[in-house]
């Protein structure tokens, strides 16, 4: 029977230029820089002007802008809070974007968050005889481990059934919301002499050390920030300077033309959902090691929603 696909050569050719156009364009970086300044002001014209249709003056609305700079950078506290709270938010990002690479939507990250610090949590409550250097990293990985398995298998779904990961992401954030409310009762987990759903204490050899601790005890911003500025970095250099990565946007850019260029979609698809799920995974591992010290329910506060 005759083969009435292309000759080989002509295919690669066609192949090779529709994913060097979908994906080969580079990073505009003067579009990166504008894109998130003109939304933040976008934002702020918006907010301002639903402040001043509700019957308040302008100097109302000053008066609440300023507020919110002083709240977020009026001060080294200020400025402690504001990295504390970034450190979560922007990995918990990375998992949502990551996904959006390959065409995927990840809505699991407050799952992958929680199952991830409930990982890190179990490697930094044990292991006592561990020195820092070896136990942070560890608990670390584990966190990481632990949200690109939860994130993975939505992943696996979306490869083998077709299942949407929309869909398994959101309830898979279900289950782990349940699954944590039952780890933490578990002797395991659970803080000696409670009853109530609270973990034990995180070694002090497996947490995030604080940062200005020398200025201000009180001061929480922790190593988790630059933590979150490495794995970004990472992911930069994932997405646009190696071969999987290359991989994950010509299959968000199109499945079809990937596939017919040889690459594997479904395995991709596992693949962008396991690192998606690290991302957050190290998120909640940020939280437990960094922030709280310890887990109860509902510790990841919504970041992966936000």
């Amino acid at each position: 029977m005759a083969d009435e696909r292309p000759p080989s050569n002509g295919r690669d050719r066609l192949t090779t230029a529709v994913l060097s156009e979908m994906t080969g364009r580079g990073l505009d970086w003067k579009a990166i820089l504008l894109v998130p300044a003109l939304a933040v002001l976008t934002a702020l014209l918006i907010g301002g002007l639903i402040i001043f249709l509700s019957g308040e003056s302008i100097g109302t609305v000053m008066d609440a802008y300023g507020g919110l700079a002083r709240g977020s950078f009026g001060s080294v506290r200020a400025v402690s809070e504001t990295l504390t709270n970034a450190a979560p938010l922007i990995l918990a990002g990375l998992a949502v974007g990551i996904g959006f690479q390959a065409g995927l939507f990840n809505i699991g990250g407050e799952g992958q968050i929680l199952i991830g610090g409930m990982t890190a949590l179990a490697a930094g409550i044990s292991f006592s005889w561990m020195p820092i250097f070896i136990h942070l990293p560890l608990a670390l990985l584990a966190g990481i481990i632990g949200g690109a398995v939860w994130g993975g298998v939505p992943g696996w779904l979306r490869a083998q059934t077709g299942a949407h990961e929309v869909i398994t992401t959101i309830m898979f954030n279900q289950i782990a919301i349940r699954l944590v409310d039952y780890l933490l009762k578990t002797t395991f987990y659970q803080a000696e002499g409670r009853t109530d759903p609270v973990s034990a204490t995180v070694l002090e050899s497996a947490r995030l050390p604080r940062l200005l601790e020398w200025v201000d005890p009180r001061l929480r911003v922790n190593a988790g920030i630059i933590v979150a500025i490495l794995f970004a970095w990472f992911i930069h250099w994932l997405l646009y300077k190696s071969t999987i990565g290359y991989e994950f946007r010509a299959v968000g850019a199109n499945p079809d033309a990937a596939k017919y260029g040889g690459m594997r979609v479904g395995l991709t698809y596992v693949l962008v959902m396991a690192v998606a799920g690290a991302a957050a995974g190290l998120g909640g591992a940020n939280q437990v090691l960094g922030v709280l010290g310890r887990a109860t329910p509902g510790f990841s506060a919504n970041i992966g929603f936000d």
